[in-house]
């Protein structure tokens, strides 16, 4: 947390450039890739990512996620236990508009995704992946003075969304298996000294596709299993090295049937992480920021509302990142309020509507918005 000025972050995915997007899915594809040039390519992406986010001016940065082909679909190569039959779920409010279905499904990086079903004991496979992807940063970073590291890492229920459960006796002996299973990762973020943050499209996300059948009572009870998945799985990371990323799913849909943020805010101060963030600056969810006029942030909690949109071509003005910035600091107070992105830029290998040049632009816009919003709440 910073005192005299707004801090700025994002949620974790940026960009790759078109010849590591190619290794990765001749990777995906089972195709023959020399495991030494894709970790030297990764490298030197990380490297590239870590430096464009700090001219841009961003206080919190991670890796980009270049070593991941997809923000979840990564726990696949990480976790024994998934070799069922593909897993697919269907978007509701897609089903209205099939002509925005079809584009989204056409999507590269969807279309390459893989998601096998969950059909043997969930261990850990790969212990060493997450530590590589951690030195990778701590390296970039280190040319980079004042900047502060995060790495995302997916949740217990997200990891479900995607895999399904061909194994386990019940989907919530599935989740806490995957809970523990994660811990590893975890725990080998923290322990590198970098803010864990948790992916969790699912508290929010969940609701119109793997849950799309239940009432909101029972939608609800899915998810205060879901945040009890995270709290295990983080019990021995301080909550101040926790922070937490909900959505409603990073898709250019209409979203007419998400739920409203009010109906599941409750359960996600329910989970460890100290900082919450969520998509603020989207046409669907711009207008809930009102809700903390009496819904009251608890003691230790601090918000990091995304004030960018990550589908969109246009260049937000920084005086309306200010506006937007300014509009949280009011009601819960300057120093509860970071600064961030809707949603990640290329949540899977080959996906992303936003020009690359237009991300690093978005992310100076930011950066200047803070500023601004600064000089107001700190004169």
């Amino acid at each position: 947390m910073s005192h005299d000025r707004f801090l700025t972050t994002h949620v974790g995915s940026l960009p790759r450039e078109d010849d590591l997007v190619d290794l990765m899915v001749a990777q995906e594809e089972g195709e023959a890739v020399s495991p030494d040039a894709l970790a030297a390519r990764i490298e030197e992406a990380v490297h590239f990512v870590v430096r464009k986010q700090a001219e841009a001016g961003i206080d919190i940065i991670n890796d980009g996620e270049q070593s991941k082909p997809s923000y979840a679909t990564y726990i696949k190569d990480r976790l024994n236990g998934f070799g069922g039959s593909g897993n697919s779920y269907v978007f509701q409010d897609l089903e209205e508009f099939p002509g925005v279905r079809d584009r989204i499904v056409a999507d590269p990086g969807r279309r390459h995704r893989k998601t096998p079903a969950c059909n043997a004991p969930i261990t850990v496979k790969d212990m060493l992946a997450v530590e590589k992807d951690a030195s990778t940063l701590t390296a970039a970073l280190s040319h980079h003075d004042g900047r502060r590291a995060f790495m995302s890492a997916a949740s217990p229920g997200v990891t479900a969304l995607f895999f399904r459960n061909e194994y386990y006796d019940s989907d919530e002996a599935y989740l806490f298996a995957l809970a523990e299973g994660l811990r590893h990762e975890y725990e080998a973020i923290a322990a590198a000294g970098i803010t864990l943050q948790i992916d969790c499209p699912d508290l929010a996300m969940g609701r119109h596709t793997q849950f799309r059948d239940l009432s909101l009572s029972q939608f609800r009870d899915r998810i205060m299993l879901n945040v009890e998945a995270i709290n295990r799985a983080t019990a021995n990371i301080p909550e101040s090295q926790l922070r937490m990323h909900m959505c409603w799913g990073n898709y250019p849909g209409p979203h007419h049937c998400d739920v409203p943020f009010r109906d599941v805010i409750d359960l996600v101060w329910r989970a460890r992480p100290h900082a919450i963030q969520f998509e603020a600056a989207n046409p669907r969810h711009a207008h809930e920021y009102a809700m903390f006029e009496d819904v009251k942030l608890p003691d230790g909690k601090m918000l990091i509302p995304g004030v960018i949109e990550c589908q969109s071509g246009y260049l937000e003005h920084p005086e309306l990142v200010a506006q937007r910035i300014g509009r949280y600091a009011h009601l819960v107070g300057r120093d509860n309020v970071m600064a961030g992105i809707d949603c990640g830029f290329s949540i899977h290998v080959g996906s992303g509507g936003v020009e690359r040049d237009i991300v690093w632009a978005k992310l100076a816009v930011l950066a200047e918005g803070a500023k601004i919003a600064s000089r107001r709440f700190w004169p």
